[in-house]
């Protein structure tokens, strides 16, 4: 597993964490798309933005490994701002490819994208 350094482990001030320690030993967890609904509680969307923007100044239009970054959070961005790199797309590899759609994202997240 990958490890990215010099990304952030959780949203400063939080427990909203964007990256894990070490492989789970039970099984990689895969990626699934989360549906974000209007009524998300602001800490939520705080955290789905620092997420973002973290993503976008660590690997900017770039393909990257999916490696430690944190499946849930992933998840929540996964399908719309953040998609498959390449096909056929393995849900629950570490070694995965994704990219930022940046159309999406800028969309999405405005005021990371200024």
């Amino acid at each position: 597993m990958l490890k990215h350094r010099g990304f952030p482990g959780r949203l400063p001030g939080t427990d909203y964490q964007f990256v894990i320690r070490r492989p789970n030993p039970k099984g990689i967890t895969p990626l699934i798309r989360r549906e974000r609904f209007a009524d998300r509680r602001p800490p939520d969307r705080r955290a789905d933005a620092g997420f973002m923007t973290a993503l976008w100044e660590h690997f900017g239009e770039e393909p990257f490994e999916r490696g430690n970054l944190d499946a849930g959070r992933l998840s929540w961005l996964f399908g719309r701002e953040v998609i498959p790199a390449e096909e056929p797309f393995d849900l629950a590899s570490y070694e995965s490819l994704l990219k930022i759609d940046v159309a999406v994202a800028r969309l999405s997240f405005p005021e990371v994208f200024r």
